[in-house]
C-alpha cells in the first residue's frame, strides 16, 4: 500500500510564518512537521510515498528530495500556485497511488501531529473508505462523523472529529473531474451506502493549524 501526505495548504492562519515557508516545513520538536509523518510511515513499512504541494512547493521538494535519507521513495504531485483542496489533490495523484486497479491507499494531512502507529490501520478495506476518528478538540467541539460499530455515519451520537487520516479506494472518486473540490461530500455520499468504516484513536492528535497550536506542539515534543 502506498501513502500520500497532503502538503498543499497555504497555511493562512499561520501567517506570517507561512509567507516564506510552506506549513509542512515549519519546525516542530526540532524537525519539519512533515518529517514526523515520513519517519512514522517508514517505521510502519510504508516506503512508497506521494506528496502533493502548491504554495512554495519547490521548497518541499528541495528539502525532502527523493526521501532516500529516510529509507523511502517520494514522488511529488505538484498543483501549481493554487491548491486543489483535499478531494482534488487526491484525485490528481491517483495515477501515482495505485499499482493495481482500485488498490487502497493511505492519506494523511501534513499539518497534524499524532502518535498513531500506522500498522494499526487495516491493509484492506471492504468499502470505499476507512477513517481514523479522534475525540473532539476544543477548537472543533461539534465533531464531524459518528462511529456506529465499525461503520462511520454523518449523523448520530457522539460525533467525533475526522483526523485527516484515512484509507481510500479510487472508486470513491469515480465521478470526479480534474479541479479543486473537497473530500467530505464524497465521504458523506459513501456513508449513505454504508461504504465507510472507521476506528477511534484515543491517543495523541493535534491539528497544528494555528500559531498557538504550533507552540503547543513544540511544548508536547519538548
Amino acid at each position: 500500500m502506498k501513502a500520500m501526505i497532503l502538503a498543499a495548504g497555504r497555511g493562512e492562519r499561520m501567517r506570517p510564518l507561512t509567507d516564506n515557508t510552506p506549513k509542512p516545513l515549519l519546525m516542530v520538536g526540532g524537525k519539519p512537521l512533515i518529517q514526523w509523518h515520513i519517519e512514522a510511515l517508514q517505521a510502519a513499512g510504508f516506503t512508497e510515498l506521494v506528496i502533493n504541494h502548491a504554495w512554495l512547493g519547490e521548497q518541499i521538494e528541495s528539502q525532502l528530495g527523493d526521501g532516500a535519507q529516510w529509507g523511502v521513495n517520494i514522488t511529488y504531485s505538484p498543483e501549481g500556485e493554487y491548491a486543489l483542496e483535499t478531494g482534488g489533490g487526491i484525485f490528481r495523484a491517483l495515477p501515482l497511488l495505485q499499482e493495481a486497479e482500485d488498490e487502497a491507499f493511505l492519506v494523511i494531512n501534513a499539518d497534524v501531529l499524532t502518535d498513531i502507529d500506522f500498522r494499526q490501520l487495516p491493509t484492506r478495506i471492504e468499502g470505499l473508505a476507512h477513517l481514523l476518528l479522534v475525540s473532539n478538540p476544543a477548537h472543533h467541539p461539534q465533531g464531524d462523523f459518528a462511529l456506529k460499530g465499525k461503520n462511520v455515519s454523518s449523523t448520530g451520537e457522539p460525533l467525533l472529529t475526522f483526523s485527516g487520516i484515512g484509507i481510500y479506494r479510487s472508486r470513491l472518486f469515480a465521478d470526479c473531474q480534474e479541479g479543486a473540490f473537497p473530500l467530505a461530500p464524497l465521504l458523506r455520499r459513501a456513508m449513505q451506502q454504508n461504504l465507510v468504516s472507521g476506528q477511534w484513536h484515543q491517543g495523541l492528535w493535534l491539528d497544528v493549524g494555528t500559531k498557538e497550536r504550533l507552540r503547543y506542539a513544540n511544548t508536547i515534543l519538548s
